[in-house]
């Protein structure tokens, strides 16, 4: 790092950079909501499930998120655990309108919780109740009593309703996390 780059971190002109882990269930909407949050014409048409993870950048007036989307498939929720010693926040994604898999939703977030790489850090979480323009989504407020959420007692947590399709939510949750994460950070 040069000169100029310590200065201007010191000053506060430096974006800071926050690593993100992207968790939940697969078709919960995870790559749907990163794409949105990328300028427009830096966003995909197509979106297709991830296998494995994939690595997305974007950027808010003071911060520079790196985003690991991580695959919600069965087979590939083992891997998310190397990557929570590099992340800062995490953001996890929950399809409202799955009721059957939201007990699922919930043994992973627990296992996520109790891990020894996260358990003792005070890392952000967003959650976002995804996916609340179809007919058989539950509330944000349901999806949070559903995951017991009140009980994360030791970490900074929100949640948000959200359609990804259109964006609605997506920018009350990103704010969250930029305020949240700046603080963290410094």
């Amino acid at each position: 790092m040069g000169l100029f780059d310590k200065l201007a971190g010191w000053l506060g002109l430096k974006k800071k950079e926050v690593h993100v882990l992207c968790l939940g269930l697969d078709n919960s909407g995870k790559t749907t909501i990163i794409n949105k949050l990328k300028p427009s014409n830096a966003q995909s048409q197509d979106i297709v499930p991830t296998i494995g993870f994939s690595i997305e950048k974007f950027k808010t007036s003071s911060l520079s998120f790196t985003v690991f989307d991580m695959s919600g498939q069965g087979r590939y929720r083992n891997l998310w655990e190397h990557y929570y010693k590099e992340g800062q926040a995490i953001i996890f994604v929950i399809d409202s309108s799955d009721k059957l898999r939201m007990v699922v939703a919930k043994e992973e977030l627990d296992t996520l919780l109790n891990h020894p790489d996260i358990k003792h850090r005070r890392l952000p979480i967003l959650f976002f109740a995804n996916k609340m323009d179809l007919r058989d989504a539950i509330s944000s407020v349901k999806v949070s009593q559903l995951l017991s959420l009140e009980n994360i007692k030791d970490k900074p947590w929100h949640i948000c309703a959200s359609d990804a399709l259109k964006g609605e939510g997506l920018q009350e949750g990103v704010d969250w996390l930029q305020g949240i994460s700046y603080v963290i950070l410094l």
